[in-house]
């Protein structure tokens, strides 16, 4: 069954692109979402933790 997958595979031209462009998109997306979390303020982190734990029912 691979060889089959393989075949097709290799008839489309440019397909090397393909697992380059989606490790590209990967690493930027997690990239970004470090330079996210490590920039959240520390107070703004404080005040969501303690938000399960508050007696305050906002509807």
């Amino acid at each position: 069954m691979f060889e089959q997958v393989k075949h097709n595979l290799e008839t489309i031209d440019g397909v090397a692109i393909f697992p380059i462009l989606s490790l590209l998109i990967f690493f930027f997306f997690f990239v970004g979402l470090g330079i996210w979390v490590f920039s959240y303020k520390k107070e703004k982190i404080d005040e969501l933790s303690q938000m399960p734990l508050s007696d305050n029912k906002k509807v």
